[in-house]
This record gives structure tokens, sequence and C-alpha cells, in this order.
């Protein structure tokens, strides 16, 4: 049973992560601006455990997210999914350099899936979304990474340094 917890944390954070981006925050000026904490979550497991969040796990969250939020289904999924599947297959690239080089990556990827979450919704939506307000939540995302990161590599110690 302990194993059996320890592996499906990554998924237990992704999906708690998920859960308070759907949080409603009432900042004056940047209502509707969320980090993308579960693209982060999705990003960190797949470079350091890519076996405990599986593309189709990563899939499922971003369903989940979709439905959560009432965008149009598969637009998360598919976002989600693919920077899992590339930064898999990226992976060796990615843990060879520094911090910095993977905070770049990062913020390459995550501007790559903006931009394919933007295009499908545009393609799918009633209304067009607003391009500002997915470059200021991309913007809080990447000044998020730094600490992201140091929380889910102290999870990762915690709980599957033994795994």
């Amino acid at each position: 049973m302990d194993l059996w917890l320890r592996h499906i944390m990554p998924f237990g954070m992704t999906l708690g992560l998920l859960l308070l981006t759907c949080l409603p925050v009432h900042i004056p000026g940047l209502s509707g601006v969320m980090p993308m904490l579960p693209l982060m979550s999705v990003y960190y497991w797949a470079l350091f455990r890519p076996d405990l969040l599986p593309v189709g796990t990563a899939f499922a969250i971003g369903l989940t997210n979709d439905i959560l939020v009432g965008m149009p289904l598969g637009v998360n999924a598919l976002v989600l999914a693919s920077v899992q599947r590339l930064a898999t297959t990226q992976r060796r690239f990615f843990l060879a350099r520094s911090f910095l080089a993977s905070w770049l990556a990062f913020a390459l990827l995550a501007a790559g899936a903006v931009g394919l979450g933007w295009l499908l919704m545009e393609m799918m939506a009633e209304h067009p979304v607003g391009l500002l307000q997915m470059a200021l939540a991309y913007l809080a995302t990447l000044g998020l990474f730094p600490a992201a990161t140091q929380m889910m590599a102290r999870a990762q110690m915690a709980f599957l340094k033994d795994v």
C-alpha cells in the first residue's frame, strides 16, 4: 500500500495543483489570470519520473482541467499530453543541463503549449480568447517555475527517494 501511494504521488500532486488553479482569485486587474501549475508539474515529472506520470495520465489531468474550467474538451488534454511527450523524449538533453537551461527549455516549451492552447481555443471556442490574459498567465508560470520546481524536488526526495 505504501509503495502504491508513493507511485501515485506525482499524479496526486499534479491534480492538487490543477484544483488550486481552479480556485477563484480576485486580484484587481488580473481576474482569470492563474499560473499554469499543472503544466509545470507535468514538465517536472516528465523529466524526473516519467514512469510515474505517463502521457495517458497527463491527458487525463488535462481532460479534468477542461471539464473543471469549462473549456472545450481536449484542449488542455492535448496540451499536457504533448508537453509530457516532448519533455520525456528530450529528457536526457534537459537533465544534462543547469537549472537555468532547464528553465529556459521550460519557457520555450510552455510558450509552445500556450500557443497550441490558444490556437485550439480559437478554433473551438464560440468567443475569442484573450491573448493578453494567456500572456500574463504564461509570465506568471515562468515566474513561479523555480519555486514550483523546488517544491516538487522536495516532494520527490521525501516520498520517492527509495522508489
